[in-house]
C-alpha cells in the first residue's frame, strides 16, 4: 500500500463502496489483493475513529434501531463450537440506529444476536446523544432490558411488531411471507404512534446488501475474516453519512447536495472520496 498515491487510494475505495468485491476490485483495478485488503482495515480503523469522535452530542429526535444477519467464513450450522466462540466463524448480525429525520447512522456494532449486542449498540447510542428522544424497534425482545437500563424513564419507546400470513409453497427460504399487519406497542414514555415504524432503519439494511458486496445473499462474495467484515461496514456508514448526497435530504435543502452528516449539523459540506482517503494521514 505504501506505493499508492490518494488517488490510485480514492480509486480503490469507490469501486469497494460501490458494491465490489475485493477480487473485483483487484481485476478492475489492477491492484494486489493484499494491498487493497490492506487499504480496507487502515481505512476501515481510520474512519472509525473518526466517527467515534465526530458522532457526539447529536440533537436527534426519532431514532430506529434493527439489525441484519451475515456470516463470516461459513453459515452458523456448519461452523465449529471453537469458531464460533470469536466470531471468526458463523452467523454475526449487524446493529444500527438510524435517525428518521436527518438519515444519519448514528450507531452500529457487530456481534451476537443477543441482548448484551443489544446492550452494546444502545450504550454507544446513548453516550451520543444530547437530548431525550423517541425509539422505534421491531419486536426483538434483546432491546428492551438494554433500552429500559440504559435510558430509563427518559426516553420514549415503542415496538413495532409485524404479523405474517403463511409462506406460499415452493418459496420457503428465498422469499418472506406476507405481512398481513402489524402492532404498536408502547414500552416506555409516551411514543408518537405516527414516528413508532421502523421503515427508514429497514431501507437502511437494503442499502447495506446492495453497496458491500459481502452481504450479498446466496453468493460467495461472504466475508472471509472478521477484522475485514468491520473494516468494511465503517468504511460504508463513513461514506454513506459524509460522502453520499442523499435525495430526500436534497430536495428538504432546496435541491442542494446533502448528505445525512451534514443534516444533523456534523459536516458542512459534502465530502469527496480523496477528503475520506485523507483521514489516513492522521492516524
Amino acid at each position: 500500500m505504501n506505493t499508492l498515491n490518494n488517488e490510485r487510494r480514492a480509486q480503490i475505495v469507490r469501486y469497494l463502496v460501490e458494491g465490489n468485491s475485493i477480487r473485483a476490485t483487484v481485476r478492475i483495478t489492477g491492484a494486489s489483493k493484499n494491498t487493497i485488503a490492506k487499504l480496507l482495515i487502515d481505512l476501515g480503523e481510520a474512519c472509525s475513529e473518526y466517527q467515534n469522535e465526530t458522532l457526539c452530542d447529536l440533537t436527534c429526535k426519532r431514532i430506529q434501531c434493527d439489525e441484519i444477519w451475515s456470516f463470516i467464513g461459513t453459515k452458523e450450522k456448519n461452523a465449529s463450537a471453537e469458531k464460533k466462540a470469536n466470531l471468526s466463524y458463523g452467523d454475526v448480525w449487524t446493529w444500527t440506529a438510524i435517525e428518521a429525520q436527518t438519515r444519519l447512522v448514528v450507531s452500529w456494532f457487530v456481534g451476537h444476536r443477543s441482548a448484551a449486542s443489544a446492550m452494546q449498540l444502545i450504550s454507544d447510542l446513548k453516550s451520543r446523544l444530547a437530548n431525550q428522544v423517541q425509539i422505534a424497534t421491531d419486536g426483538h425482545k434483546a432491546y428492551i432490558m438494554p433500552i429500559e437500563e440504559t435510558f430509563g424513564i427518559n426516553v420514549d419507546y415503542a415496538q413495532l411488531v409485524k404479523l405474517y400470513g403463511d409462506v406460499s409453497e415452493g418459496e420457503k427460504g428465498y422469499s418472506p411471507a406476507e405481512c398481513i399487519g402489524c402492532n404498536k406497542t408502547r414500552m416506555i414514555g409516551h411514543s408518537d404512534e405516527k414516528h413508532v415504524p421502523t421503515s427508514f432503519v429497514e431501507r437502511q439494511n437494503l442499502t447495506m446488501r446492495m453497496q458491500m458486496r459481502r452481504f450479498t445473499r446466496l453468493t460467495n462474495a461472504f466475508s472471509k475474516k472478521i477484522e475485514n467484515h468491520i473494516s468494511a461496514i465503517s468504511l460504508h456508514f463513513m461514506h454513506y453519512n459524509f460522502c453520499r448526497s442523499h435525495m430526500t435530504l436534497s430536495k428538504e435543502n432546496k435541491g442542494y447536495p446533502t448528505t445525512p452528516a451534514m443534516a444533523a449539523g456534523v459536516a458542512d459540506h459534502v465530502w469527496t472520496v480523496e477528503e475520506l482517503v485523507n483521514l489516513l494521514k492522521s492516524n
